[in-house]
């Protein structure tokens, strides 16, 4: 079948988010095609270009959503009306939102559509969303009895600042992706996240009958209700209206949703998602650079020579959500009653705030742990050692985890945690905090300690240095249960099974005509999706009564 891929920030460019797994899926349905429609996240990464295409990345199109151009389009009089009216009945939506699956609901709905008919009919909505015309009608709609006193209390910089995030927010409803040679010649869309990914899959659905399918391995109305701390009360409730009833509205459209994990999942139907959309799936990640590290058995000599029995590993990004400053002081405990312990603290800083955290991070391990030298002529030695990889001993991910026994995680926020069955492919026992999908993902072949908890994690800690058995028998379920749960081969079987059943409940939109072009009944089952030979539709059979010269039902009598 052919599928298009929407993505936001991602695949096909480098390093985007969420590219490595959409790479990785594409490459292994190669009986599929995929048409690309990517929104790139700014200049930087637009220079950076594409990773390499497999062959059955067919068409790749690409638009920015961090600017946009004039497009030079003036309406009529008509045009304007319409726009007035569409804009008009989107912001009062926005100003009396009750929720998903309410009438303010389907008047979004509606007012979206309406936008973008009119672009299509007009070719492009830029301008009519900059202009003073749209400001306007937000203002009309906060005015209007029965708007809540958030929208009622909104001064002109709010307006203003509302109308700038609407506009950019509605950048794909310009596009010319919405043609018959276009989004409307595919199969299914599939969106790699919610959000401005999702939207051109709506108007997708909503033009040709194209079936979505939404992957959400971070839920982005989450992210949204977490932005714009300091914003006024008046721009935080109307653009979590926004965002709101545009997730309702992709939840309401989307024939499955795919959450990564049980985390995202209570989240989708927190924020409305019907229970019988949600296919979970887990992200799939390659085994093979851990392979050497994780096959090696307990007993191995090579295993006894990488591994330091008394190291401890974190890796990860050195951010304030990762909680480090509780690992160190958990450290200290942990040193107190295991005085040979070393922990090896492997990352990079997540911008000019990582930057900052690892400093503080740095002076706290100086003061809680004074270098230590074996002698009065030795070299003092931290046991605390901040790396990054690549350095002397970290060149990869696998020889971080192959020069320590356990792994530990201390983060107070955690979404699906990669860096974990990272260990758990290099049969590592781990130490977790219980936050996001931690639990799900380590089941019963790790330790979980409550997070915020020094105390808790020092002795979890403790309990597996001084219990090699235990560490080798959790370590070695630890890499069956990733081998089995979180690799590449059941991740992208599971797409390719809810791809065919995604088309095969959805109505064919293209009929196969006759040859005196009348449409063909049933000429068009949902294994004809299914790459091979049955493609192709082939002529009703004749039934045998039919037939001018009727075949006997009996052999003659000789």
């Amino acid at each position: 079948m052919r599928i298009g891929l929407l993505t936001e920030g991602g695949y096909p460019y480098v390093g985007g988010e969420g590219g490595v797994w959409c790479d990785r899926l594409v490459r292994g349905l190669d009986r599929h095609e995929f048409d690309v429609y990517a929104f790139s996240a700014g200049q930087a990464q637009e220079d950076a270009g594409w990773v390499e295409l497999p062959p059955q990345v067919t068409r790749v199109r690409t638009a920015p959503l961090w600017t946009a151009e004039e497009d030079g389009v003036a309406y009529g009089r008509r045009a304007r009306r319409r726009f007035t009216e569409h804009y008009g009945e989107l912001a009062a939506s926005l100003c009396t939102a009750a929720g998903p699956g309410t009438a303010e609901a389907d008047r979004f709905a509606s007012a979206l559509h309406g936008l973008a008919e009119l672009s299509r009919d007009e070719g492009g909505l830029v301008a009519a969303l900059r202009s003073e015309q749209a400001v306007r009608a937000l203002e009309r709609a906060c005015r209007t009895p029965g708007a809540r006193r958030a929208a009622r209390e909104a001064r002109v910089p709010d307006l203003l600042t509302v109308a700038d995030h609407l506009e950019r927010a509605l950048r794909p409803l310009s596009l010319d992706w919405y043609e018959e040679d276009g989004l409307g010649a595919v199969d299914l869309c599939h969106a790699a996240s919610g959000g401005a990914a999702a939207l051109p899959g709506l108007l997708a659905h909503h033009f040709f009958g194209v079936p979505l399918l939404v992957t959400e391995y971070g839920v982005r109305l989450r992210t949204h209700y977490l932005t714009r701390p300091d914003a006024t009360p008046a721009v935080r409730s109307l653009l979590a209206a926004f965002h709101g009833l545009l997730t309702a509205e992709t939840y309401r459209t989307a024939s499955y949703l795919v959450p990564g994990d049980a985390h995202a999942r209570r989240w989708q139907e927190r924020c409305g998602a019907d229970r019988a959309k949600l296919r979970t799936i887990h992200p799939g990640m390659d085994a093979a650079p851990f392979a050497r590290v994780g096959e090696d058995r307990p007993g191995d000599r090579d295993q006894r020579e990488r591994a330091d029995p008394h190291t401890l590993v974190w890796i990860g990004r050195v951010e304030p959500a990762k909680d480090l400053v509780s690992l160190l002081h958990a450290f200290a405990e942990i040193r107190a009653t295991e005085p040979g312990t070393r922990l090896r603290m492997v990352g990079r800083p997540s911008g000019p705030e990582g930057d900052a955290y690892r400093g503080h991070c740095r002076a706290l391990a100086a003061q809680l742990f004074p270098d230590e030298a074996g002698g009065p002529h030795a070299v003092g030695r931290n046991p605390v050692s901040f790396e990054e990889l690549g350095g002397p001993g970290a060149e990869t991910v696998a020889d971080v985890h192959a020069g320590g026994t356990v792994t530990v995680l201390s983060s107070v926020v955690e979404g699906f945690p990669h860096g974990l069955v990272e260990a758990m492919f290099c049969g590592r026992a781990t130490v977790s905090t219980d936050v996001g999908a931690v639990v799900e993902v380590i089941g019963g072949t790790g330790l979980v300690v409550p997070p915020r908890n020094p105390r808790a994690l020092a002795e979890a800690c403790v309990s597996l240095l001084r219990d090699p058995e235990r560490r080798a028998r959790l370590g070695g379920a630890a890499r069956a249960r990733a081998l089995e749960l979180f690799s590449v081969e059941q991740n992208v079987t599971a797409y390719r099974g809810l791809y065919l059943e995604t088309v095969a409940r959805t109505p064919v939109r293209r009929p196969v005509l006759d040859g005196t072009g009348e449409p063909l009944p049933f000429a068009a089952p949902a294994e004809a999706h299914v790459p091979g030979r049955w493609t192709e539709p082939t002529p009703r059979a004749v039934p045998t009564w039919a037939v001018e010269t009727p075949e006997p039902v009996t052999e003659p009598v000789r």
